[in-house]
C-alpha cells in the first residue's frame, strides 16, 4: 500500500483535540493535507517544524532523512501518551531541505532560539558572562617616562560585562562575577595593578589605601615607572593566559640580575612577588600538569531527576579552574519523549539504533544552543558521549578545532568529578526549593479556600506603596505564578496628582491603572484563541490580590473593585501584627470575612510574607532611584534631545556626575566622544 494511503487509513486512529468534534470536517481535511505533505517529503537532510491550529510552534527537529524521520511520528496511534497529545495538536508543518546534517543542526538551533517551541528542550539564552579587562594594554610601550602620569600610560584591571572592544585585552569568560573579582584580588596581591577609574587616577595627589596594604604600586603619584609597570602588566597577562611557570622563571632571572647589580631593594620587591605568586599557585585546587598545550576547557555534566534537568558548566581558563554555573532547561520530559520516539522508529539510513539517554539529549541541546553562536573553547570534557556530528559542526562553524572527551584521565577526571557533583547538588537544591514552593502554594489555596483547579496557573499580584515623607511616591506590583516569582512581569507606577503621603489615594490610582482594562476585557464576549484581539496569557485578572496594609488599604481596594465590577473575594490585605513583629501578620478580607491569623510556622504565611517582602523591595528600590534622580537633576540629561543612554554614561563618567557636567564649558563637553558642537551647546543651555 502506498505511504499516503497508509497515513489516510490510520488517520482515524490519531487522537484529535477535545474541541475538534464541532469542526470535524475541517479537522479531517487539515489532517488529510498534513498526511499528504508527510508522504511527499524527500529523503534528504533538513529541518521540520510542527504548528498547531493557532499557528503556534509546537516542535522543531532535524533529520538526516526527512521522510523517514517525520513519517515515524504518524505511522501508528500513540493513544493518550504525551507524544499522542502533541501529535493530535499538529495542524500543519513546514520543512527546509539543507545540504548536510551539520547545516540542519545549525538551522535547528537558530529556529529553536527564535521560535521558542513548546516541545523542545529550551535553555535560557544568557550569554552575559563577565570578563576581566585590562585597559589600553597596547599603548604601554608608547607611554613616556617624563611628565605627570596619565591613565593611558598605566592600564587598569576591571570587572567587565558587555561587548568587547579591540583596543582592550579581555580574559575569560568567567562563570560568575565572584570568579572575576577573586582573580582581580589575586592579581592585586601579586602584580599590584591599579583598579581605580581614570577620573580618580587623574586627581590623586597621594597614594590610596590599596598602596598602603600592598595591593597597588601607586602609579597615580609615580611611585613606579611606566616601564616597570608595563612589565607587571605583561606578566599579569601571561599569567592569565596560563604561562605561570614562564612568568616565575622570568621573575627569577630578573631578581638575580638586580641582586648582582647590587639593587637589593628592587630585587626584594621581585622576591616578594615570587612568593605571592607561589602561594597563589599552591591555592589552585586543580591544575592540568599533563603537558597538553590546551589550557582552556569547559567541563559539562548533566543530571536528570524528577522531571527536571541540570547542566553544570565549569570553566578552565589558562589552566586554572574558575568555578561553575548551573543551567536548568524547560520542557525536558515532553521534548525527550518526542525525540526518543522519533529516533526509535525512524532509524538512520545506516540502520543504527537511536541514541536513547535523556541525559545525552539534554546535553546535546545545551551544546547546540550554547556554543553554536561562538565562544567555544578547544576542549570539552563531557559527562556523557554526544553525537560526533555535533562536535564537527561546532568546529566547522566556530573555526576552532574542538575536541570532546568523555572519559578523561587525571587531572581532567578531577575536573569532571567536581562538575558532576555540582550538577547533583544544584538539581537536588532546585527540586527541594520547588517542592517547598509548591507546598506553600497549596497551603495558601487551602487556607483561603480558593478552589483553584490548576495550581500551575494560580496567580497572585501584590501591591506596595513607597515614598519618603511624600517625596517620589511609587507603587510596585509583583507577580507570583507557577510556584515562583515572575520578575519579567513586575511593574512600577509613578503616582501623580495625589497629596504627598496619601497612601490610600496612591493605592486607588495604581489599582485603577492596573485593572481597569482587564476588567473591561473580562466583561467582553470570549474571543477565539489566536485571534488578534485575544488578550495575552499574562494579561488576565489574578486569582488573588495582596495589599500590603490593613483595613484602610483594603477598604480602598474594595471601592476600586466594586467600581470595576471585580469579585471582592480576590482581595486580601496583609496587616502587621502586634509590635509589627514578623510572623504575627493577619490577613484582612474585603468581602466581609473575619481576619485570619495563619500561625507563625504556617507555610501559607511564609508564602504571603515572601511575596509581600518582594513587593516592598521592588517598590523601595524604584522609589530611591526616582528620589536620587530628582535630587541630583539626573532627569535633566535624560530630557535633552540627542543625549541617549550611551552619551549620558560617557558624560557622567567623564565629569564624575551631573554636577560636574553642569560645571563644564562647551569646550569641555566637546572633549567627550560623540558630542558635537551643536549638541554641546544644547547641553550647556539645558543645564544653565
Amino acid at each position: 500500500m502506498p505511504l499516503a494511503a497508509q497515513f489516510r487509513a490510520m488517520s482515524d486512529a490519531l487522537p484529535l483535540p477535545a474541541d475538534a468534534n464541532a469542526a470535524a470536517p475541517a479537522a479531517d481535511a487539515a489532517r488529510e493535507r498534513l498526511l499528504a505533505d508527510v508522504a511527499a517529503l524527500p529523503g534528504l537532510p533538513g529541518v521540520y517544524r510542527y504548528f498547531d491550529a493557532q499557528d503556534g510552534v509546537l516542535y522543531v527537529g532535524k533529520a538526516r532523512d526527512l521522510k523517514k524521520r517525520v513519517s515515524s511520528y504518524f505511522q501508528k496511534s500513540h493513544g493518550g501518551t504525551r507524544i499522542g497529545h502533541m501529535i493530535s495538536k499538529i495542524a500543519r508543518m513546514e520543512t527546509t531541505v539543507v545540504r548536510s546534517e551539520a547545516e540542519a543542526l545549525l538551522l535547528e538551533n537558530n529556529l529553536i532560539k527564535t521560535l521558542n517551541p513548546r516541545y523542545n528542550i529550551l535553555f535560557r539564552d544568557d550569554k552575559s558572562y563577565p570578563y576581566l579587562k585590562i585597559t589600553a594594554a597596547r599603548h604601554i610601550a608608547s607611554a613616556g617616562a617624563s611628565g605627570p602620569p596619565t591613565a593611558a600610560s598605566f592600564p587598569r584591571m576591571a570587572y567587565y560585562r558587555g561587548a568587547v572592544e579591540q583596543r582592550h585585552r579581555y580574559f575569560g569568560p568567567y562563570p560568575n562575577a565572584w570568579a572575576v573579582k577573586e582573580s582581580i584580588q589575586m592579581l592585586q596581591k601579586v602584580f599590584r595593578l591599579r583598579t581605580c577609574e581614570d577620573t580618580v587616577f587623574a586627581n590623586r595627589t597621594r597614594p590610596c589605601l590599596l598602596y598602603q596594604i600592598k595591593r597597588c604600586s601607586a602609579p597615580c603619584v609615580k611611585h613606579i615607572e611606566a616601564a616597570d609597570y608595563a612589565r607587571d602588566v605583561a606578566n599579569a597577562e601571561r599569567f592569565l593566559l596560563g604561562e605561570q611557570q614562564e612568568v616565575m622563571d622570568t621573575l627569577q632571572v630578573q631578581m638575580m640580575a638586580l641582586a648582582e647589580a647590587l639593587q637589593f631593594e628592587q630585587a626584594a620587591e621581585i622576591r616578594n612577588q615570587l612568593g605571592a605568586l607561589s602561594r597563589v599557585l599552591h591555592q589552585q585546587a586543580v591544575e592540568d600538569n599533563t603537558g597538553v598545550t590546551t589550557k582552556d576547557a569547559d567541563i559539562l555534566a548533566v543530571k536528570v531527576e524528577g522531571g527536571r534537568a541540570c547542566v553544570n558548566l565549569a570553566m578552565v581558563r589558562g589552566g586554572r579552574h574558575l568555578g561553575d554555573r548551573p543551567y536548568f532547561p524547560k520542557h525536558v520530559e515532553d521534548a525527550t519523549a518526542l525525540e526518543e520516539k522519533g529516533e526509535e522508529e525512524g532509524e538512520d539510513s545506516d540502520g543504527a539504533s537511536a541514541r536513547s539517554s535523556t541525559e545525552v539529549l539534554v546535553l546535546e541541546a545545551f551544546i547546540a544552543q550554547h556554543y553554536l553562536d561562538g565562544n567555544v573553547p578547544p576542549l570539552l570534557v563531557l559527562s556523557h558521549a554526544v553525537d560526533r556530528t555535533l562536535i564537527d559542526a561546532l568546529s566547522l562553524h566556530s573555526g576552532v578545532k574542538v575536541t570532546a572527551q568523555h572519559q578523561p584521565r587525571e587531572p581532567r577526571r578531577a575536573w569532571l568529578d567536581m562538575c558532576i557533583k555540582g550538577a547533583k547538588l544544584r538539581l537536588a537544591q532546585l527540586l527541594a526549593e520547588e517542592g517547598s514552593q509548591q507546598a506553600r502554594t497549596r497551603a495558601l489555596v487551602e487556607a483561603l479556600d480558593l478552589g483553584v483547579d490548576d495550581m500551575e496557573r494560580f496567580r497572585i499580584e501584590c501591591f506596595d506603596i513607597s515614598h519618603t515623607a511624600g517625596e517620589a511616591t511609587q507603587a510596585s506590583c509583583v507577580v507570583f505564578e507557577g510556584h515562583k516569582m515572575q520578575s519579567a512581569q513586575y511593574r512600577r507606577y509613578n503616582i501623580t496628582d495625589v497629596t504627598g503621603g496619601d497612601d490610600y489615594a496612591a493605592m486607588r490610582q495604581v489599582l485603577l491603572r492596573r485593572y481597569a482594562k482587564l476588567a473591561e476585557a473580562a466583561r467582553e464576549p470570549a474571543l477565539e484563541p489566536g485571534s488578534p484581539a485575544a488578550p495575552k496569557a499574562a494579561a488576565r485578572l489574578p486569582d488573588l490580590v495582596l495589599i500590603d496594609g490593613g483595613r484602610g488599604q483594603v477598604s480602598m481596594a474594595r471601592e476600586v473593585f466594586e467600581e470595576l465590577g471585580i469579585d471582592l473575594g480576590r482581595i486580601v490585605g496583609v496587616e502587621k501584627g502586634e509590635g509589627r513583629k514578623v510572623g504575627l501578620e493577619e490577613l484582612v478580607f474585603a468581602d466581609g470575612r473575619e481576619k485570619v491569623y495563619l500561625g507563625k510556622d504556617s507555610a501559607a504565611l511564609m508564602l504571603v510574607a515572601q511575596i509581600r517582602d518582594e513587593a516592598h523591595r521592588f517598590a523601595i528600590t524604584g522609589m530611591r532611584a526616582k528620589r536620587a534622580s530628582v535630587r541630583t537633576g539626573g532627569s535633566k540629561l535624560e530630557d535633552i534631545p540627542g543625549v541617549g543612554p550611551k552619551k549620558r554614561a560617557k558624560l557622567l563618567q567623564r565629569f564624575g556626575g551631573v554636577r560636574g557636567v553642569s560645571h563644564a564649558s562647551v569646550d569641555d563637553l566637546l572633549t567627550v566622544d560623540g558630542i558635537s558642537k551643536d549638541l554641546a551647546e544644547e547641553i550647556y543651555r539645558a543645564l544653565h
